[in-house]
């Protein structure tokens, strides 16, 4: 059986369309989804937090820590008490969604000062790790600063804090905070 011209180049067409279906352009491979409401869920609840933080190489504070979360609006937003009874130190954490730009917000208030710190600190969660970066500069070098949410499950969690001096190709973890369901 012979293919006229119109219809062979139909069926070509038609073959190289089932050959390429699911290719995606690496541009659009690469744009993560848009954060959605109720990201921060697995957070809700009473946490004890152990609590590692570098003082010099090789050399970690270690602590405890307690912590009450609430997600309200809808998902939209997310507060987080946090305690430090041993340091006399407390303070809030406020995550916002800002649908149109598709990222959650991190912003932090130490309860001494009052005031929210700097701009909220712009991130997402891809495949279950919420990374939330600030590009700045150390000794006239640029410097990522990154908050990081892992290790994810019904009675866990963990939260680091680290800085990469490479662009973000390694990290240097120097805040790590365990979180453990409380009762």
């Amino acid at each position: 059986m012979t293919l006229s011209r119109p219809r062979r180049r139909s069926v070509l067409q038609a073959a190289a369309a089932l050959a390429t279906a699911g290719a995606v352009p690496a541009s659009a491979q690469a744009a993560p989804l848009p954060a959605r409401a109720g990201e921060f869920d697995f957070l809700s609840g009473e946490w004890r937090i152990a609590h590692r933080r570098l003082k010099a190489p090789g050399d970690w504070d270690v602590f405890e820590g307690e912590a009450t979360c609430w997600s309200i609006l809808g998902g939209v937003a997310h507060v987080e008490e946090l305690r430090i009874p041993a340091r006399d130190f407390s303070g809030m954490g406020l995550r916002t969604l800002d649908a149109a730009s598709g990222v959650w917000l991190d912003y932090w208030m130490n309860a001494k000062v009052g005031v929210p710190g700097a701009a909220g600190t712009p991130g997402r969660f891809i495949d279950g790790v919420g990374n939330f970066d600030t590009p700045d500069t150390e000794d006239g070098q640029p410097v990522i600063y990154r908050g990081c949410w892992d290790q994810i499950t019904a009675t866990g969690c963990r939260w680091r804090q680290g800085v990469s001096r490479d662009g973000g190709t390694t990290w240097d973890w120097g805040w790590i905070m365990e979180w453990t369901r409380g009762a």
